[in-house]
């Protein structure tokens, strides 16, 4: 799938940040950043969103996500070496169990910003 608007803005966003810092920092000081970024961009977003984790119906319990952008996508971030199976195991289970169409995986850890762009199978590829 291609990637839309919001998401190559927020791919955008997170290139400015990493290009200025590079890697090497903590992630709530890419988080922070990213927030200054997503402003002046213009976009409506929440930081540490608690979101609720539903099981069959059953609330057991919650979760935060990074960020929540335009209340359309998920936004989780890394600061480490590499992406690993396990970061994306958790960003797509956070973008079924939260209910969003997509996310987004952004790593500012390594060399180069690597990001992933993940999408519920709930949903068709007519992605809004």
């Amino acid at each position: 799938m291609e990637k839309d608007e919001l998401t190559y803005k927020i791919i955008g966003c997170a290139m400015d940040v990493h290009n200025t810092l590079g890697n090497g920092f903590q992630e709530v000081i890419y988080q922070r950043c990213l927030s200054i970024e997503f402003d002046k961009a213009s976009l409506d977003y929440g930081r540490e969103v608690e979101q609720t984790i539903f099981y069959k119906g059953y609330d057991v319990g919650t979760r935060r996500a990074d960020f929540v952008v335009e209340d359309k996508v998920i936004v989780e971030i890394k600061a480490v070496i590499n992406l690993e199976d396990v970061h994306l195991a958790q960003a797509k289970n956070y973008v079924v169990a939260y209910d969003f169409a997509r996310g987004l995986l952004i790593n500012f850890g390594a060399n180069s910003l690597q990001y992933k762009l993940i999408f519920n199978p709930k949903y068709n590829s007519s992605i809004q």
